[in-house]
């Protein structure tokens, strides 16, 4: 077997045992839980912030943004029932149940934390209340670029006009940045794979360590999303067994599989650390630079002699 083949065995070896015997599957049933129960105390936190800031459009745009890398059997009950719960009329911002809402929304940032460091191998050195901290941090990141973005898709319709009226060049360009459902959702899906893979778990990853991990998320993400889709149309009937839950039970499914397949990312990466793959790949690829170099070098030496 050539020692590739033989190396990229190995990792995919150590991934699956070490994901396996350190309750990786069970791990995955946390991350599904934790982020249902987080989806709809984050829209909500989301919503009474945004509003505060003037994005108004929050709700509509987080939706889009969450639910687009779903399949439609899924996302469409659950994005009704979020659009029910999020008219529901609020007394303000600083509210408890708002406040409690982010303390819950970053209960699901705690889950991946967690299920991160063990699949990463490391052991967490911060105080709890730091971990904490910097759960409701991301939330509220997450909160503010959402509004960001809703914002944007007020302002960028408006420009267009003005742009078809004044610089007709610029149109085009517009036009693209308008058509955000495809590009914005997979953007903010990459961007956030990456954010967390490195600097959510303890200790400090370099982002060319953790790119295996987030392709492989993101092509396993939509194939499974297509599989799903395809197996809920065609075989499952969920409302048979769980009666009025089966949205409910589809949903932890679907999340269920998703969280498999992100802590199977976290592990690829954490192997592909153990063995240094990615380390010895760019050490080869710079000592066959070299060597063309070297190699060049000599034939520029024998043209000369030769002249």
């Amino acid at each position: 077997m050539p020692t590739i083949l033989r190396t990229l065995y190995k990792v995919a070896y150590d991934a699956f045992c070490h994901f396996t015997e350190d309750d990786g599957w069970a791990m995955a049933s946390h991350v599904a839980l934790s982020s249902l129960l987080a989806v709809f105390p984050f829209l909500i936190f989301g919503t009474a912030l945004a509003t505060f800031l003037g994005a108004d459009q929050f709700s509509a745009t987080a939706i889009h943004l969450i639910f687009d890398t779903w399949p439609e059997a899924i996302a469409k009950p659950l994005a009704d029932q979020v659009l029910q719960v999020l008219t529901i009329p609020r007394g303000g911002l600083l509210t408890v149940s708002v406040l409690l809402a982010a303390y819950f929304a970053s209960n699901g940032v705690e889950a991946l934390r967690i299920a991160l460091n063990r699949a990463y191998r490391v052991a967490e050195t911060r105080p709890w209340y730091l971990t904490r901290l910097a759960s409701l941090g991301y939330v509220l990141i997450a909160v503010l670029i959402f509004a960001a973005i809703s914002i944007m898709l007020v302002a960028v319709p408006l420009a267009l006009a003005y742009a078809r009226q004044w610089l007709p060049w610029l149109a085009d360009i517009l036009e693209v940045v308008f058509s955000w459902r495809i590009y914005g959702t997979l953007f903010v899906l990459t961007a956030g794979l990456l954010i967390v893979h490195l600097w959510l778990p303890a200790a400090r990853r370099r982002i060319f360590d953790v790119i295996p991990g987030v392709l492989f998320t993101l092509i396993c993400w939509f194939a499974g999303a297509l599989i799903f889709a395809y197996y809920l149309t065609t075989f499952a009937n969920y409302t048979a067994t769980y009666a009025g839950l089966a949205s409910v039970m589809i949903v932890l499914v679907f999340l269920y599989m998703i969280g498999v397949i992100f802590l199977l990312g976290a592990e690829l990466n954490a192997a592909l650390l153990k063995f240094r793959v990615l380390r010895l790949f760019a050490r080869g690829l710079s000592s066959s630079q070299n060597a063309a170099a070297a190699r060049r070098s000599e034939a520029d030496k024998a043209t000369n002699i030769r002249r």
